[in-house]
């Protein structure tokens, strides 16, 4: 039986909260909304501060993406799921970069909203199409040179829910496995494309060409 998952959404349109914790409700298998509001503080220390993942709504009540907001939730540890009609792919890049588990915009529908937080809750990334279009068409020049050995083990992580079944696959520790990763996401900091979290490598490689979109 899959885990029972938990998510918290923070958007300041009643219509949408109740939508999202409706197609929440109908999830299989269904996802719990422990708490639903306008406020970023229910996520932070509120009633949905032990949620797996935060649905958050990028605009608050203003006309400024709150990259604020999504920062710290990133930074305390929370599993971030942004959900806003912003498509533009400078707020788009911008989250992803700061470590969102994933960018759904409110077009894309119930079926892509649940599959992400699904792989957030497992700690896993998801691309949506509008994502994928986005990061399919960046490419920036700062490019780092990953060797061959590294490049396999973030391509097995990709593909693996966990750093143990790509240490099994690869016949490597799991500290082996963790040393790649932290090389990788190393050069990146030091290109200036920093990689916080498994959803900003995966957004890396596409932009990259290390990885095509079908692989994912």
């Amino acid at each position: 039986m899959a885990a029972a998952v938990t998510a918290v959404i923070v958007d300041d349109h009643p219509a949408i909260v109740e939508g999202v914790r409706g197609w929440c409700a109908a999830a299989d298998p269904p996802i719990t909304v422990l708490a639903a509001g306008h406020r970023p503080e229910l996520a932070r220390d509120g009633p949905g501060a032990g949620a797996d993942v935060v649905v958050l709504d990028l605009f608050l009540g203003g006309p400024a993406p709150g990259f604020a907001v999504l920062r710290d939730l990133v930074e305390t540890g929370r599993r971030v799921v942004v959900y806003s009609q912003d498509e533009t792919p400078e707020t788009v890049l911008g989250c992803v970069d700061l470590g969102a588990s994933s960018y759904l915009a409110k077009s894309e529908g119930a079926g892509h909203l649940v599959a992400a937080v699904h792989a957030a809750a497992r700690d896993e990334s998801y691309t949506g199409p509008m994502l994928g279009g986005v990061l399919a068409g960046d490419r920036r020049p700062e490019r780092p040179v990953l060797s061959a050995r590294e490049r396999q083990v973030l391509l097995a992580w990709f593909e693996s829910e966990s750093k143990t079944l790509v240490a099994h696959r690869l016949h490597l520790s799991v500290t082996t496995v963790d040393t790649y990763i932290a090389r990788v996401r190393t050069k990146y900091a030091d290109a200036g494309r920093p990689a916080p979290s498994k959803a900003a490598l995966v957004a890396r490689a596409l932009q990259d060409g290390l990885v095509e979109l079908s692989e994912l």
